[in-house]
């Protein structure tokens, strides 16, 4: 039985193959997640860094290669983001992140997971970083900071907010 279900699957699935329905869904599959990538960088792009008056678009912290969307479930996406710090000792590279965090969670208009890094050999404590960025509780207890509340607002409010 299972010899005879394996060959009614290995058939279908050249069948879709040759009939070119399986390499169309996966290639618009492929052009939404480039077009929800685009709609997470939009976003994500005018945030201002903490410390000089660029935005991390205009500073590399972040690109449009930095985000990568994979979808969950119908209508429901995994949103990965890795920004680069100017510095490898950049002491605000936590706070980019928040940024980062609550910006996304106010603008984007679907439902998401999120997962912020920094890139790989950008900084000098990333393992750390990284963990307390994707805490959700410590993002909650940064929040309640008035302070840093402030300083994140200053960073993801746009100019003509």
């Amino acid at each position: 039985m299972d010899v005879a279900l394996s060959l009614v699957s290995l058939t279908v699935t050249k069948v879709l193959q040759f009939s070119g329905l399986v390499d169309k869904r996966n290639v618009l599959r492929s052009e939404k997640m480039e077009e929800k990538a685009l709609e997470v960088y939009d976003v994500i792009r005018s945030i201002r860094d903490p410390e000089k008056p660029n935005t991390l678009e205009e500073l590399d912290v972040v690109t449009e290669k930095c985000v990568e969307v994979q979808e969950l479930g119908e209508d429901e996406y995994l949103i990965i983001i890795k920004f680069s710090p100017t510095v490898p000792h950049c002491s605000l590279a936590t706070l980019i992140g928040l940024c980062l965090q609550v910006k996304l969670q106010r603008c984007l208009p679907f439902k998401h997971k999120l997962e912020i890094y920094i890139s790989e050999g950008t900084h000098s404590t990333e393992e750390d970083i990284n963990k307390q960025i994707n805490d959700k509780e410590r993002v909650a207890a940064a929040m309640e900071n008035p302070n840093l509340r402030e300083i994140v607002e200053q960073c993801v409010t746009e100019p003509d907010d």
